[in-house]
């Protein structure tokens, strides 16, 4: 009588499908674009400038991280957003996460892809917003304000509307009063963590920096963990974008004596993209 052979898979190799490196269903990626202005300790553009606002930024990028790690996150990508994207030493950021630097062109958040969630971690409010601090929309020294769709905007809407085009939904924002206001008014649900009272252009009642960063922290895993519940923020399209721009020498819009001009040249785009439009995509 011929006996049927029963093949037996080795138990390393059914401990690899259940044990090895996480599938696509598990992986957890959190996408961080951090500005400087609003980051914890920074009132004025002397320390933006100098090596403390960089130093300030690190700070609180490491303790966005932690708090990404914290929820679950198995990819946390943090992308160096203030200027020309060179400011923080690499040296110095939690090396689990993966920092994006420097110019790139065509692309406001590169490697945003596949991100469950963003986090905008030290931003500012809008151009010409009352006590706002340090606050401006792109280009203090060129841009007086700028709409969306015929709502003005900052970057805080339009870099929400870009991360919505990637399927990517705005989870926190951490800034002064006035930016977490802002945020809550165009992201339903959106965690805000406030990292000062914004008392002028150049000024701002500080939460102490430690303080900051643990709230920092504490709000990264709130938000976090109602990721599911926010939704990547809905605008109509085409989109159309304005920009107000001011004339070659005014002072900077944060300057505490900068003077709105009545009639500034006006620049209108519409497109299927708000990041095309900003950014261009093909560039």
């Amino acid at each position: 009588m011929r006996v049927r052979q029963q093949t037996i898979l080795p138990i390393s190799c059914s401990l690899v499908l259940y044990l090895g490196l996480p599938s696509a269903a598990q992986t957890f990626k959190v996408y961080i674009a951090t500005d400087m202005e609003g980051c914890s300790g920074v009132t004025c553009s002397e320390q933006v400038a100098a090596e403390e606002g960089k130093q300030l930024m690190a700070g609180d990028m490491n303790a966005c991280i932690e708090g990404c790690f914290a929820a679950g996150a198995t990819e946390v990508v943090v992308r160096d957003h203030h200027g020309g994207g060179l400011n923080v030493n690499p040296q110095v950021i939690d090396r689990r996460a993966k920092l994006i630097q420097g110019s790139t062109p065509g692309q406001r958040f590169k490697e945003v892809e596949g991100a469950a969630a963003m986090i905008l971690l030290g931003y500012h409010a809008k151009a010409l917003t009352p006590g706002g601090t340090l606050a401006h929309s792109f280009s203090s020294a060129s841009i007086q304000g700028m709409w969306l769709n015929g709502r003005e905007v900052g970057e805080i809407g339009v870099d929400a509307a870009i991360a919505a085009e990637h399927n990517v939904p705005v989870v926190m924002v951490s800034g002064d009063d006035k930016t977490c206001a802002e945020a809550q008014s165009w992201i339903p649900g959106v965690v805000t963590c406030q990292t000062k009272k914004g008392t002028g252009p150049q000024s701002a009642d500080l939460v102490p920096v430690e303080e900051s960063r643990r709230l920092i922290t504490q709000k990264t895993k709130e938000a976090l963990a109602k990721r599911n519940e926010i939704r990547p923020l809905k605008i109509d399209y085409p989109a159309t974008i304005r920009w107000d721009y001011l004339p070659k020498g005014s002072l900077r819009t944060h300057n505490p004596s900068f003077k709105p001009f009545d009639n500034p040249r006006r620049v209108e785009k519409t497109g299927d993209s708000v990041e095309a439009l900003l950014v261009g995509k093909s560039s």
